[in-house]
């Protein structure tokens, strides 16, 4: 079995990605590891260069800032990335720069892969998703946060990436996937509250055009840590790669600032039913999960 890594990322350090800790999360799992970089402002390609890995193949790439109508541009270039894998290879495992997958699901995930191979009507395996917000400490918990993501694809001609990158299709039609009991640990919004506003302004910029952002996220937008809606203590522990930088945290967060606004009474209900049955009326899925 030969499997592909593959991912896409523009100016990790100004953004203060995670993207080292992402690759080499899932760099075990990989015979090989397409990064497709982005023309940056920063040191991103050496970033991606001192990782020092033979498996490493980097694409450099211009982004075409014109996609921006839902971010189309993110899906352009994981397309870039997902073209550039081995033809051979018979997975292609598909990691964002924000996020990180914990080493205790490497053996789960290998044997998942091995067995789907087997199973034709499987093109793809569905991970579950914990959402860290504003610290290390703390997890999206409510209907706010998507709870799974299609993460690893058959190699399988046809597939794109879809919208903006949150997940892919399958010649226009959705793919069939098995849900695996394994975890995508998302660091996106663990940062500190300057960051996190940065983050913010500079993601929407591949959403919106100029005067949108001057009306919507102004130079002095602060970020509002009560879209949260609900939050989770984390008990766990983190990724090995991801360990240092937590140990590293350097801002102390008022996590009482990212308590929820009132709830009306229909979003009360909706989270009261998931929370008792687990199940999510009206989610959206872009996928069908089979069984084999």
């Amino acid at each position: 079995m030969k499997v592909s890594g593959f991912t896409f990322i523009r100016n990790a350090v100004q953004n203060d990605y995670p993207i080292v800790q992402a690759i080499t999360s899932i760099l075990d799992l990989c015979d090989e590891f397409i990064v497709v970089v982005g023309n940056s402002n920063d040191d991103t390609r050496k970033l991606i260069e001192d990782i020092n890995s033979p498996k490493i193949k980097i694409i450099d790439s211009i982004w075409d800032d014109s996609l921006k109508a839902g971010g189309k541009v993110f899906a352009a270039e994981t397309d870039k990335a997902f073209k550039a894998i081995d033809p051979d290879s018979d997975w292609a495992f598909y990691i964002q720069g924000d996020e990180v997958v914990h080493e205790k699901y490497h053996a789960l995930i290998k044997a998942e892969m091995e067995q789907a191979l087997q199973q034709p009507k499987i093109e793809g395996l569905l991970f579950k998703y914990l959402h860290f917000y504003g610290s290390y400490d703390y997890c999206g918990s409510s209907r706010r946060w998507y709870r799974r993501e299609i993460r690893l694809v058959k190699n399988i001609k046809g597939i794109q990436s879809y919208r903006d990158a949150q997940g892919f299709r399958l010649n226009g039609r959705k793919i069939k996937v098995k849900l695996i009991d394994a975890y995508i640990y998302h660091y996106g919004w663990a940062q500190p509250p300057s960051g996190l506003s940065n983050k913010v302004r500079n993601f929407n910029k591949y959403y919106h055009d100029e005067d949108w952002m001057d009306k919507h996220m102004p130079e002095t937008f602060e970020f509002d840590y009560s879209n949260a809606d609900r939050l989770v203590k984390f008990t766990g522990t983190h990724p090995s790669v991801m360990q240092k930088r937590v140990d590293l945290t350097g801002w102390n967060i008022d996590i009482s600032k990212a308590q929820p606004q009132k709830m009306n009474f229909r979003r009360k209900l909706l989270q009261k039913i998931e929370d008792l049955t687990g199940w999510r009326i009206g989610e959206y899925r872009n996928y069908v999960i089979v069984d084999r």
